[in-house]
């Protein structure tokens, strides 16, 4: 195909990139990994407390999304662990807004190292994705962990969009450093607050590849216990609450009288707003995002860097997250590893000297975040009538963004179904229900708090595979 060219800096500029992705293929076609400058600069070769025996790379760093400003994002971008010249790649969002996907993707959840309980290590993860896929974790928007800017204004301007389009720019950067990924099946993964950057990023992606030069291979998007429209997330989590004997008859019953959630203020009505903090009084005797497990307790159960993966406009904080069936402390330890000057050097944040503050959550964003769409539901449409493949999950026993809220909101796109509400299956155990729609798939997981990776690890690499491969979840045992 002919392309025109408006001067010759952009032809250059296509020339640089045709020959970058030419050398990444040429890499990949014999089967070896990529090898040029940056990747070196960026590869992590010393990170205490690695498990041994690793037979894959890992690459750590920044890359500028603003230069005027001063903005950089950082990333850790972890190789399949095997073949990765044959994987895709996933990108994957924690939320908050404010929250890590480095401290709670790629080290609680799916990644390869999962912190360990003393801080001064890590545990192999034998569910990591990254046996089927090339897992990037990003820290986004700026504030959120290692990412920065400059320019203090910037963090006055922080919201969905700010987001998407500093994540769109990071991408283009680091492809350009990351030749050989140019080409491949691309998709995105997050989860809680993520249920709204994830497709708002993919919507951005699909609007902007018309444009030869910049486009982006992205097939679908998955996102688990997602943050989706605002009036069927409230009303999902006070309907869950009294369901599971959270919160009394009285109380649900005042919420439904007095709560206009389609509102753009329903705390105005004071019942309504004494209702609903009723409701958080209840959940600060347990934990919000795993209701039948144990809470962290100690000294560091009253840490104010606990911030919560929502907006509520109390703008309160909430009780930690609580992760069931592993230590409940995780996001202590977490935070003490991060913050380690050694930790920090392997992983090019610094000459480890000049020490980073570390949190796994940013408190202020969540309290200025000033753009945070009411609904992502119109880009589900738009999604699906353009082919990409859609899977939503739920753990179900997350109060936070529950099941119900999510049944809510795929309810109310009106699709039609294909499957039927059925089981599937692990190990020949009951891993959840599922149903098909047309270009959705929602899936539960039995027994699992709000990040579903973490309580079923095993469960959650056979979802992602299946994701990834465009099969259906078992349906026998």
């Amino acid at each position: 195909m002919d392309l025109k060219f408006d001067d010759q800096k952009t032809f250059f500029f296509t020339l640089l990139l045709l020959v970058s992705v030419s050398y990444g293929r040429q890499v990949d076609n014999n089967t070896k990994r990529s090898n040029i400058v940056l990747e070196h600069h960026h590869q992590v070769t010393n990170l205490p407390g690695q498990p041994p025996d690793v037979d894959f790379k890992h690459f750590a760093g920044y890359v500028p999304v603003n230069d005027n400003n001063g903005r950089a994002l950082f990333y850790w971008f972890f190789e399949a662990t095997s073949h990765p010249q044959l994987k895709p790649l996933v990108l994957w969002l924690n939320g908050g807004p404010g929250c890590s996907s480095v401290g709670y993707g790629a080290t609680q959840e799916i990644g390869p190292f999962l912190v360990d309980n003393d801080a001064h290590g890590l545990k192999f993860n034998p569910y990591s994705w990254n046996i089927e896929a090339n897992m990037l974790f990003l820290e986004s928007p700026i504030g959120v962990g290692f990412s920065y800017s400059n320019t203090t204004t910037d963090y006055n301007a922080l919201g969905d969009d700010f987001t998407a389009n500093d994540a769109y720019a990071f991408l283009h950067k680091w492809f350009l450093e990351f030749p050989s990924y140019k080409m491949r099946p691309f998709y995105i993964a997050g989860e809680s607050y993520a249920g709204k950057y994830v497709p708002e990023l993919a919507e951005l992606i699909h609007d902007k590849n018309h444009d030869p030069l910049f486009r982006i291979d992205l097939r679908g998007i998955l996102m688990g216990n997602p943050e989706t429209s605002d009036v069927e997330d409230w009303v999902g989590m006070v309907d869950y609450a009294w369901s599971h004997a959270v919160i009394s008859d009285e109380t649900h019953k005042i919420i439904g009288r007095s709560c206009d959630f389609k509102s753009e203020n329903p705390w105005i009505n004071e019942d309504c707003n004494q209702s609903v903090a009723e409701l958080f009084r209840q959940y600060k005797e347990i934990d919000i995002y795993s209701l039948y497990t144990s809470t962290c307790i100690g000294d560091s159960a009253s840490s104010t860097d606990k911030s919560p993966q929502f907006i509520f406009p109390s703008k309160s904080t909430m009780v930690p997250r609580i992760m069931g069936g592993y230590d409940p402390c995780l996001d202590d330890y977490a935070r003490a590893f991060y913050n380690r000057p050694d930790v920090q050097k392997a992983l090019h944040v610094s000459d480890g000297r000049l020490l980073k503050n570390w949190s796994i959550c940013n408190q202020s964003i969540y309290d200025n975040w000033s753009d945070s769409k009411q609904s992502v539901l119109p880009i589900y449409e738009k999604l699906i009538a353009a082919g990409y493949r859609i899977w939503v999950y739920s753990g179900d026993t997350d109060g936070r963004v529950p099941v119900l809220s999510t049944r809510y909101s795929i309810a109310a796109l009106g699709l039609t179904i294909t499957q039927p509400w059925r089981p599937w299956y692990h190990q020949k155990q009951v891993s959840g229900w599922a149903q098909e729609y047309e270009g959705l798939m929602f899936a539960t997981f039995r027994g699992a708090g709000h990040a579903v990776p973490i309580f079923k690890p095993s469960e959650s690499l056979a979802f992602f595979s299946a994701f990834l491969r465009e099969e259906s979840l078992p349906s026998s045992r």
